[in-house]
């Protein structure tokens, strides 16, 4: 698979990123900005939507019951040179499941996350799966 996105500068407060139909502002004004996301809170929002997609492709696959599901990410940033140096993670699920295949369910969203795999390989990924 591949993919595509097309990003442009619209003026010094903010950009534009569009793939498909859709559209997202980003934040890229030096003051920042409180209604868009910044580069780092895209690349948690990317990896969050990597989880929670994760869990809709296993759930059926392991008839796994789940009513609901959040994810709260965390990136801790260096200054010099500027990179993330860590990434914390909670997902929180509603589920009446058992702890053994909850602890199966968040097992196969990490494996089988292309984003969740791909920033593996650059940052540590920690974190947790736990019930409501």
């Amino acid at each position: 698979m591949e993919y595509r996105v097309t990003a442009r500068r619209v003026d010094a407060h903010g950009s534009l990123a569009r793939a498909k139909a859709a559209e997202v502002v980003l934040d890229t004004d030096l003051a920042g900005r409180s209604d868009a996301m910044n580069p780092v809170e895209l690349l948690l929002a990317a990896l969050a939507a990597c989880m929670l997609k994760g869990i809709g492709r296993v759930t059926p696959m392991l008839d796994f019951r789940i009513d609901g599901a959040e994810v709260t990410l965390e990136a801790v940033r260096q200054d010099a040179p500027p990179k993330l140096v860590l990434i914390r993670y909670e997902i929180v699920v509603d589920s009446p499941e058992s702890d053994r295949r909850l602890d199966l369910l968040h097992r196969n969203v990490l494996k089988y996350g292309t984003i969740s795999n791909t920033l593996g390989a650059a940052v540590p990924i920690e974190g947790r799966l736990v019930r409501r």
